[in-house]
Protein backbone atom coordinates (compact mmCIF):
# COMPACT_ATOMS: atom_id res chain seq x y z
CA UNK A 1 0.00 0.00 0.00
CA UNK A 2 2.76 2.28 0.72
CA UNK A 3 4.37 1.48 -2.60
CA UNK A 4 1.22 2.34 -4.41
CA UNK A 5 0.85 5.60 -2.32
CA UNK A 6 4.75 6.37 -3.43
CA UNK A 7 4.03 5.64 -7.21
CA UNK A 8 0.79 7.99 -7.16
CA UNK A 9 2.99 10.84 -5.32
CA UNK A 10 5.76 10.81 -7.96
CA UNK A 11 3.04 10.87 -10.73
CA UNK A 12 1.50 13.85 -9.00
CA UNK A 13 4.67 15.82 -8.89
CA UNK A 14 5.48 14.76 -12.49
CA UNK A 15 1.83 16.05 -13.45
CA UNK A 16 2.32 18.96 -11.35
CA UNK A 17 5.80 19.92 -12.58
CA UNK A 18 4.76 19.74 -16.34
CA UNK A 19 1.52 21.66 -16.10
CA UNK A 20 3.85 24.58 -14.34
CA UNK A 21 6.59 24.60 -17.05
CA UNK A 22 3.85 24.74 -19.54
CA UNK A 23 2.11 27.94 -17.65
CA UNK A 24 6.12 29.31 -17.87
CA UNK A 25 6.48 28.88 -20.99
CA UNK A 26 2.84 30.49 -22.24
CA UNK A 27 4.14 33.62 -20.21
CA UNK A 28 7.61 33.33 -22.10
CA UNK A 29 5.79 33.67 -25.57
CA UNK A 30 3.68 36.68 -24.26
CA UNK A 31 0.25 34.39 -24.17
CA UNK A 32 -0.80 35.80 -20.99
CA UNK A 33 -4.20 34.83 -21.25
CA UNK A 34 -3.55 31.74 -21.39
CA UNK A 35 -0.93 31.15 -18.78
CA UNK A 36 -3.76 32.42 -16.77
CA UNK A 37 -6.55 30.28 -17.81
CA UNK A 38 -3.76 27.05 -17.38
CA UNK A 39 -3.01 28.32 -13.57
CA UNK A 40 -6.71 29.33 -12.52
CA UNK A 41 -7.72 26.15 -13.56
CA UNK A 42 -5.29 24.32 -11.87
CA UNK A 43 -5.95 26.52 -8.50
CA UNK A 44 -9.51 25.91 -8.51
CA UNK A 45 -8.78 22.75 -5.91
CA UNK A 46 -6.42 23.00 -3.47
CA UNK A 47 -5.77 26.74 -3.65
CA UNK A 48 -3.73 26.53 -0.33
CA UNK A 49 -1.51 23.90 -0.40
CA UNK A 50 2.02 24.28 -1.12
CA UNK A 51 2.32 21.83 -4.59
CA UNK A 52 0.23 24.91 -6.03
CA UNK A 53 2.22 27.80 -4.74
CA UNK A 54 4.12 27.92 -8.31
CA UNK A 55 0.81 28.29 -10.14
CA UNK A 56 -0.02 31.31 -7.59
CA UNK A 57 3.37 33.21 -8.30
CA UNK A 58 2.88 32.35 -12.16
CA UNK A 59 -0.79 33.78 -11.75
CA UNK A 60 0.40 37.15 -10.22
CA UNK A 61 3.08 37.84 -12.84
CA UNK A 62 0.76 36.75 -16.21
CA UNK A 63 -2.53 38.93 -14.55
CA UNK A 64 0.40 41.61 -13.91
CA UNK A 65 1.84 41.24 -17.26
CA UNK A 66 -1.45 41.07 -19.09
CA UNK A 67 -2.81 44.52 -17.68
CA UNK A 68 0.05 46.10 -18.42
CA UNK A 69 -0.19 45.29 -22.15
CA UNK A 70 -3.66 46.40 -22.23
CA UNK A 71 -3.57 49.27 -20.82
CA UNK A 72 -0.76 50.36 -23.23
CA UNK A 73 -2.00 49.85 -25.74
CA UNK A 74 -5.64 51.40 -24.44
CA UNK A 75 -3.30 54.49 -24.16
CA UNK A 76 -1.85 54.06 -27.81
CA UNK A 77 -5.28 53.74 -29.56
CA UNK A 78 -7.08 56.44 -27.97
CA UNK A 79 -4.09 58.96 -28.97
CA UNK A 80 -4.25 58.11 -32.01
CA UNK A 81 -8.15 59.09 -32.41
CA UNK A 82 -9.06 56.81 -34.79
CA UNK A 83 -12.64 55.78 -35.03
CA UNK A 84 -11.69 52.74 -36.18
CA UNK A 85 -10.29 51.68 -33.37
CA UNK A 86 -13.48 51.55 -31.61
CA UNK A 87 -13.94 48.03 -31.43
CA UNK A 88 -10.55 46.93 -30.59
CA UNK A 89 -10.89 49.23 -27.60
CA UNK A 90 -14.28 48.16 -26.10
CA UNK A 91 -12.76 44.23 -26.88
CA UNK A 92 -9.71 45.60 -24.69
CA UNK A 93 -11.97 47.15 -21.93
CA UNK A 94 -14.11 43.51 -21.86
CA UNK A 95 -11.24 41.26 -21.88
CA UNK A 96 -9.63 43.49 -18.38
CA UNK A 97 -12.80 42.96 -16.90
CA UNK A 98 -13.00 39.63 -18.26
CA UNK A 99 -9.87 38.52 -17.00
CA UNK A 100 -10.55 39.97 -13.61
CA UNK A 101 -13.86 38.15 -12.94
CA UNK A 102 -11.95 34.88 -14.22
CA UNK A 103 -9.91 35.50 -11.06
CA UNK A 104 -12.63 36.84 -8.80
CA UNK A 105 -13.94 33.33 -7.52
CA UNK A 106 -10.55 31.67 -6.39
CA UNK A 107 -9.00 34.54 -4.20
CA UNK A 108 -7.61 35.24 -1.92
CA UNK A 109 -4.21 33.22 -2.82
CA UNK A 110 -1.58 33.11 -0.18
CA UNK A 111 1.88 33.45 -1.04
CA UNK A 112 3.23 30.83 2.11
CA UNK A 113 6.82 31.72 2.21
CA UNK A 114 6.03 35.64 1.74
CA UNK A 115 3.16 35.66 4.45
CA UNK A 116 0.78 37.41 2.39
CA UNK A 117 -1.77 37.02 -0.14
CA UNK A 118 -1.07 37.37 -4.15
CA UNK A 119 -2.16 40.81 -5.29
CA UNK A 120 -4.40 41.60 -7.90
CA UNK A 121 -5.19 44.99 -8.12
CA UNK A 122 -8.42 44.88 -9.90
CA UNK A 123 -10.06 47.91 -11.29
CA UNK A 124 -14.03 49.06 -12.19
CA UNK A 125 -14.38 48.87 -16.14
CA UNK A 126 -18.48 49.35 -15.97
CA UNK A 127 -18.04 53.00 -17.06
CA UNK A 128 -15.13 52.33 -19.86
CA UNK A 129 -16.72 49.22 -21.25
CA UNK A 130 -20.68 51.44 -21.49
CA UNK A 131 -18.48 54.70 -23.42
CA UNK A 132 -16.46 52.31 -25.15
CA UNK A 133 -19.70 50.41 -26.62
CA UNK A 134 -21.37 53.35 -27.13
CA UNK A 135 -18.88 54.94 -29.39
CA UNK A 136 -18.53 51.34 -31.24
CA UNK A 137 -22.14 51.32 -31.32
CA UNK A 138 -22.21 54.82 -33.38
CA UNK A 139 -19.43 53.56 -35.01
CA UNK A 140 -20.96 50.51 -36.61
CA UNK A 141 -23.95 51.93 -37.00
CA UNK A 142 -22.92 55.59 -39.30
CA UNK A 143 -20.44 52.75 -41.13
CA UNK A 144 -23.12 50.57 -42.14
CA UNK A 145 -25.73 53.16 -42.84
CA UNK A 146 -23.35 54.72 -45.32
CA UNK A 147 -22.93 50.93 -46.97
CA UNK A 148 -26.45 50.91 -47.36
CA UNK A 149 -25.98 54.03 -49.89
CA UNK A 150 -23.38 51.80 -52.21
CA UNK A 151 -24.52 50.34 -55.08
CA UNK A 152 -22.80 46.84 -54.61
CA UNK A 153 -24.17 43.78 -53.06
CA UNK A 154 -20.58 43.14 -51.38
CA UNK A 155 -21.09 46.26 -49.65
CA UNK A 156 -24.69 45.34 -48.46
CA UNK A 157 -23.41 42.32 -46.91
CA UNK A 158 -20.90 43.92 -44.86
CA UNK A 159 -23.46 46.58 -43.98
CA UNK A 160 -25.78 43.08 -42.65
CA UNK A 161 -22.43 41.92 -40.97
CA UNK A 162 -22.16 45.53 -39.09
CA UNK A 163 -25.59 45.53 -38.16
CA UNK A 164 -25.51 42.12 -37.01
CA UNK A 165 -22.65 42.82 -34.57
CA UNK A 166 -24.42 45.75 -33.27
CA UNK A 167 -27.63 44.23 -32.62
CA UNK A 168 -25.51 41.72 -30.91
CA UNK A 169 -23.97 43.91 -28.25
CA UNK A 170 -26.53 46.44 -28.25
CA UNK A 171 -29.98 45.11 -28.99
CA UNK A 172 -32.63 47.72 -29.87
CA UNK A 173 -29.74 50.55 -30.41
CA UNK A 174 -32.19 53.32 -32.75
CA UNK A 175 -33.48 50.97 -35.85
CA UNK A 176 -30.98 48.70 -36.51
CA UNK A 177 -33.35 45.17 -36.55
CA UNK A 178 -34.94 47.04 -39.58
CA UNK A 179 -32.05 48.09 -41.25
CA UNK A 180 -30.34 44.43 -41.11
CA UNK A 181 -33.16 43.85 -42.78
CA UNK A 182 -32.61 45.83 -45.50
CA UNK A 183 -29.47 44.85 -45.80
CA UNK A 184 -30.01 41.01 -46.06
CA UNK A 185 -32.51 42.17 -48.54
CA UNK A 186 -30.39 44.12 -50.82
CA UNK A 187 -27.18 41.74 -50.42
CA UNK A 188 -29.33 38.47 -51.21
CA UNK A 189 -28.62 37.10 -54.79
CA UNK A 190 -32.29 36.33 -56.41
CA UNK A 191 -32.05 33.50 -58.89
CA UNK A 192 -34.73 33.07 -61.19
CA UNK A 193 -35.34 29.12 -62.04
CA UNK A 194 -36.91 28.31 -65.11
CA UNK A 195 -37.12 24.95 -67.73
CA UNK A 196 -37.03 24.90 -71.34
CA UNK A 197 -37.68 22.37 -73.76
CA UNK A 198 -35.91 21.98 -76.84
CA UNK A 199 -36.55 18.30 -77.24
CA UNK A 200 -39.71 17.20 -79.71
CA UNK A 201 -41.27 15.20 -76.97
CA UNK A 202 -43.57 16.78 -74.22
CA UNK A 203 -42.31 16.95 -70.74
CA UNK A 204 -44.48 16.02 -68.09
CA UNK A 205 -45.87 18.89 -66.25
CA UNK A 206 -45.07 17.16 -63.03
CA UNK A 207 -41.37 16.43 -63.92
CA UNK A 208 -41.28 20.22 -64.43
CA UNK A 209 -42.62 21.52 -61.39
CA UNK A 210 -40.72 19.07 -59.24
CA UNK A 211 -37.99 19.96 -60.94
CA UNK A 212 -37.93 23.82 -60.20
CA UNK A 213 -39.58 22.96 -56.71
CA UNK A 214 -36.42 24.28 -54.91
CA UNK A 215 -37.82 24.28 -51.80
CA UNK A 216 -37.00 20.56 -52.07
CA UNK A 217 -33.26 20.90 -52.88
CA UNK A 218 -32.44 22.72 -49.39
CA UNK A 219 -30.06 25.39 -51.62
CA UNK A 220 -31.41 28.66 -50.35
CA UNK A 221 -29.20 30.71 -47.90
CA UNK A 222 -28.55 33.82 -46.40
CA UNK A 223 -27.48 35.71 -49.38
CA UNK A 224 -29.16 33.11 -52.15
CA UNK A 225 -32.66 32.51 -52.82
CA UNK A 226 -34.06 30.72 -55.72
CA UNK A 227 -37.57 31.36 -56.91
CA UNK A 228 -39.47 29.32 -59.51
CA UNK A 229 -41.48 31.84 -59.99
CA UNK A 230 -41.16 35.69 -60.82
CA UNK A 231 -42.22 37.95 -57.55
CA UNK A 232 -43.48 41.35 -57.69
CA UNK A 233 -40.86 44.24 -56.41
CA UNK A 234 -37.85 41.82 -56.82
CA UNK A 235 -34.80 41.91 -59.03
CA UNK A 236 -33.54 39.06 -59.70
CA UNK A 237 -29.93 38.77 -60.34
CA UNK A 238 -29.08 35.65 -62.29
CA UNK A 239 -31.16 32.79 -64.44
CA UNK A 240 -31.00 29.10 -63.73
CA UNK A 241 -32.07 27.78 -67.12
CA UNK A 242 -32.67 23.95 -67.28
CA UNK A 243 -32.47 22.99 -71.23
CA UNK A 244 -34.06 19.84 -72.28
CA UNK A 245 -31.82 18.58 -75.07
CA UNK A 246 -32.65 15.47 -75.94
CA UNK A 247 -35.31 12.57 -74.34
CA UNK A 248 -34.62 8.66 -76.30
CA UNK A 249 -37.37 6.12 -74.84
CA UNK A 250 -35.89 2.67 -75.65
CA UNK A 251 -39.14 0.31 -77.59
CA UNK A 252 -40.83 -1.88 -75.35
CA UNK A 253 -38.66 -5.12 -75.47
CA UNK A 254 -39.61 -9.00 -73.90
CA UNK A 255 -36.51 -10.92 -74.36
CA UNK A 256 -36.60 -15.16 -73.79
CA UNK A 257 -34.12 -17.18 -72.09
CA UNK A 258 -34.24 -21.02 -71.82
CA UNK A 259 -31.83 -22.71 -69.83
CA UNK A 260 -31.24 -25.92 -67.39
CA UNK A 261 -30.31 -26.16 -64.29
CA UNK A 262 -29.29 -29.74 -61.87
CA UNK A 263 -28.68 -29.33 -58.38
CA UNK A 264 -28.00 -32.58 -56.00
CA UNK A 265 -29.48 -32.67 -52.68
CA UNK A 266 -29.42 -35.05 -49.65
CA UNK A 267 -32.71 -37.87 -49.84
CA UNK A 268 -31.96 -39.72 -47.02
CA UNK A 269 -29.80 -42.25 -46.00
CA UNK A 270 -28.21 -45.56 -48.19
CA UNK A 271 -25.41 -48.66 -46.95
CA UNK A 272 -22.71 -48.52 -47.79
CA UNK A 273 -21.70 -51.49 -50.66
CA UNK A 274 -18.05 -52.63 -51.54
CA UNK A 275 -17.35 -52.67 -55.10
CA UNK A 276 -18.84 -56.00 -55.62
CA UNK A 277 -22.03 -54.34 -54.40
CA UNK A 278 -21.94 -56.01 -51.00
CA UNK A 279 -22.75 -54.06 -47.86
CA UNK A 280 -19.77 -52.61 -45.83
CA UNK A 281 -19.85 -53.39 -42.01
CA UNK A 282 -17.87 -51.92 -39.21
CA UNK A 283 -15.64 -53.29 -36.57
CA UNK A 284 -19.02 -54.89 -34.85
CA UNK A 285 -20.71 -56.27 -37.85
CA UNK A 286 -23.26 -53.83 -37.87
CA UNK A 287 -23.77 -52.29 -41.66
CA UNK A 288 -22.47 -48.93 -42.53
CA UNK A 289 -24.60 -46.27 -43.39
CA UNK A 290 -23.94 -43.06 -45.41
CA UNK A 291 -26.13 -40.14 -47.27
CA UNK A 292 -28.34 -40.17 -49.92
CA UNK A 293 -28.28 -38.05 -52.89
CA UNK A 294 -30.52 -37.67 -55.76
CA UNK A 295 -30.16 -35.11 -59.13
CA UNK A 296 -33.13 -32.64 -59.38
CA UNK A 297 -33.21 -31.19 -62.29
CA UNK A 298 -35.41 -28.41 -64.48
CA UNK A 299 -35.74 -26.14 -67.40
CA UNK A 300 -36.30 -22.72 -67.00
CA UNK A 301 -37.91 -20.17 -69.23
CA UNK A 302 -37.26 -17.03 -67.84
CA UNK A 303 -38.63 -13.58 -69.74
CA UNK A 304 -37.27 -9.91 -69.29
CA UNK A 305 -39.33 -6.79 -69.35
CA UNK A 306 -36.93 -4.43 -70.71
CA UNK A 307 -37.46 -0.44 -71.65
CA UNK A 308 -35.10 2.40 -70.84
CA UNK A 309 -35.49 6.25 -71.03
CA UNK A 310 -32.28 8.28 -71.16
CA UNK A 311 -33.07 12.28 -70.46
CA UNK A 312 -30.07 14.73 -71.39
CA UNK A 313 -30.27 18.23 -70.61
CA UNK A 314 -27.94 21.61 -69.80
CA UNK A 315 -28.03 24.09 -67.12
CA UNK A 316 -27.05 27.08 -68.05
CA UNK A 317 -26.11 30.32 -65.71
CA UNK A 318 -26.85 33.41 -67.22
CA UNK A 319 -25.74 36.89 -65.44
CA UNK A 320 -29.00 39.27 -65.88
CA UNK A 321 -26.73 42.49 -65.10
CA UNK A 322 -25.09 42.00 -67.92
CA UNK A 323 -27.32 39.39 -69.88
CA UNK A 324 -23.89 37.26 -70.45
CA UNK A 325 -23.87 33.28 -70.33
CA UNK A 326 -22.06 32.46 -66.89
CA UNK A 327 -21.12 29.15 -66.75
CA UNK A 328 -23.08 25.32 -68.54
CA UNK A 329 -22.73 22.38 -67.25
CA UNK A 330 -24.18 19.03 -69.06
CA UNK A 331 -26.32 16.69 -67.27
CA UNK A 332 -27.78 13.64 -68.06
CA UNK A 333 -29.71 11.30 -65.88
CA UNK A 334 -31.40 7.77 -67.09
CA UNK A 335 -34.15 5.30 -65.99
CA UNK A 336 -34.78 1.60 -66.73
CA UNK A 337 -38.02 -0.44 -65.93
CA UNK A 338 -37.06 -4.11 -65.81
CA UNK A 339 -39.34 -7.15 -64.66
CA UNK A 340 -37.96 -10.67 -64.73
CA UNK A 341 -40.18 -13.42 -64.23
CA UNK A 342 -40.34 -17.55 -64.74
CA UNK A 343 -41.54 -20.57 -65.43
CA UNK A 344 -39.91 -23.79 -65.34
CA UNK A 345 -40.69 -27.41 -66.07
CA UNK A 346 -39.48 -30.38 -63.75
CA UNK A 347 -38.43 -29.43 -60.72
CA UNK A 348 -38.12 -26.16 -59.01
CA UNK A 349 -35.48 -26.78 -56.38
CA UNK A 350 -33.18 -27.29 -58.81
CA UNK A 351 -32.78 -23.66 -59.15
CA UNK A 352 -30.52 -21.35 -56.58
CA UNK A 353 -33.06 -20.29 -53.74
CA UNK A 354 -32.21 -16.32 -54.70
CA UNK A 355 -34.05 -17.54 -58.28
CA UNK A 356 -37.72 -19.05 -56.46
CA UNK A 357 -38.94 -15.93 -56.24
CA UNK A 358 -38.86 -15.02 -59.58
CA UNK A 359 -41.41 -18.22 -60.43
CA UNK A 360 -43.91 -15.91 -58.28
CA UNK A 361 -43.87 -13.13 -60.61
CA UNK A 362 -45.79 -12.26 -63.49
CA UNK A 363 -45.37 -9.96 -66.57
CA UNK A 364 -46.77 -6.53 -65.60
CA UNK A 365 -47.99 -3.37 -68.15
CA UNK A 366 -45.13 -1.21 -69.41
CA UNK A 367 -44.78 2.37 -68.03
CA UNK A 368 -46.16 4.81 -70.62
CA UNK A 369 -43.47 7.02 -72.29
CA UNK A 370 -44.47 10.10 -69.84
CA UNK A 371 -44.02 7.87 -66.64
CA UNK A 372 -40.82 6.81 -67.84
CA UNK A 373 -39.52 10.59 -68.75
CA UNK A 374 -40.99 11.97 -65.02
CA UNK A 375 -39.26 8.51 -63.11
CA UNK A 376 -35.63 10.08 -64.63
CA UNK A 377 -36.37 13.15 -62.44
CA UNK A 378 -35.12 11.92 -58.81
CA UNK A 379 -31.56 11.30 -60.47
CA UNK A 380 -31.78 13.99 -62.74
CA UNK A 381 -32.87 16.39 -59.07
CA UNK A 382 -29.91 14.86 -57.21
CA UNK A 383 -27.62 15.57 -60.23
CA UNK A 384 -28.68 19.09 -61.08
CA UNK A 385 -28.71 19.93 -56.67
CA UNK A 386 -25.18 18.47 -56.86
CA UNK A 387 -23.98 21.14 -59.99
CA UNK A 388 -25.16 24.01 -57.46
CA UNK A 389 -24.08 23.27 -54.29
CA UNK A 390 -20.30 22.90 -56.33
CA UNK A 391 -20.85 25.80 -58.53
CA UNK A 392 -21.82 28.80 -56.68
CA UNK A 393 -23.40 32.15 -58.86
CA UNK A 394 -20.68 34.47 -57.02
CA UNK A 395 -17.52 33.37 -55.48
Amino acid sequence: MQKITFLFSILFLAFSSCGVKTTQALISDGNYDGAIDRAVEALRTNKDSKGKQDYVYLLEEAFAKAKDRDLRNLEMLNKENNPANAERIYNTYLQLNNRQEKIRPILPLPLLKLGRNALFPFDNYSNDIVNSKNTLSKYLYDNASALLKSNNKMDFRKAYDDFSYLESINPGYKNTKKLMDDALFKGTDFVDVYAKNETNLVIPKMLQDDLLDFKTYGLNDKWTVYHSARQKNVKYDYSLIINFRDIYISPEQIKEKEFSKERQVKDGVKTLLDSRGKPVKDSLGKEIKVDNYKILRATVYEFKQYKACQVTAKVDYVDLKSNQLVQTFPVSSEFVFENIYSTYKGDKEACDDNYLGNFNKRPVPFPNNEQMVFDTGEDLKAKLKDIIVKNKFRR
